[in-house]
């Protein structure tokens, strides 16, 4: 395995939709490679999700997660996360409510802001191992699956944005933001 090198901002592989991925492909060498070296790079830099154009690759695949776990089963606990792999993901919100919270980014560093994001959602996609599964998320789990997923259509979470207002430096986040969560 490896830590692949992170695309910032500004770079154009962030702003590109990406291909999906052959289902007969998915099992190859260079695939599961990738999806091994996404999890090290996304454990290495302390990031719950990961998609693959923030590694310069354009295909329709994110891995997300905060614990390793049964990744087909629902998850519908907001703290709980388990390691996922996610293979061209059809995403539908399933709930009119929303809710804004913090989101940050590997591909824009040290950066934090308020999106706005459907509370839940219905994901069907095809895992690691080319089988297709669905699941309802909430809460954390459907907005990272959210987040993830606008990667692989050439978004990242300041297009989401209602207002920049909220933007902040991960100092002054946890200097001025998160002392109402203590």
């Amino acid at each position: 395995m490896a830590i692949l090198k992170v695309a910032r901002l500004g770079h154009p592989v962030l702003r590109r939709k990406a291909a999906p991925i052959p289902p007969d492909r998915i099992g190859s060498r260079e695939i599961q490679q990738l999806i091994d070296d996404m999890f090290e790079t996304m454990l290495e830099y302390g990031g719950i999700g990961l998609a693959a154009p923030q590694v310069h690759e354009s295909v329709r695949l994110f891995v997300a997660g905060l614990h390793e776990g049964d990744v087909v089963s629902p998850m519908t606990d907001e703290v709980e996360m388990p390691f996922i792999t996610v293979i061209n993901p059809e995403v539908v919100p399933i709930s009119r409510e929303t809710e804004t919270d913090w989101e940050g980014c590997l591909s824009i560093p040290d950066i934090r802001g308020q999106v706005p994001r459907p509370v839940a959602v219905r994901l069907r996609a095809f895992d690691r191992r080319g089988e297709k599964f669905e699941l309802v998320a909430r809460g954390l789990p459907a907005r990272v699956i959210q987040h993830e997923t606008d990667h692989l259509d050439g978004i990242v979470f300041f297009d989401r944005m209602k207002s920049f207002e909220t933007l902040a430096f991960m100092d002054e986040f946890r200097r001025y933001w998160t002392k109402d969560d203590e």
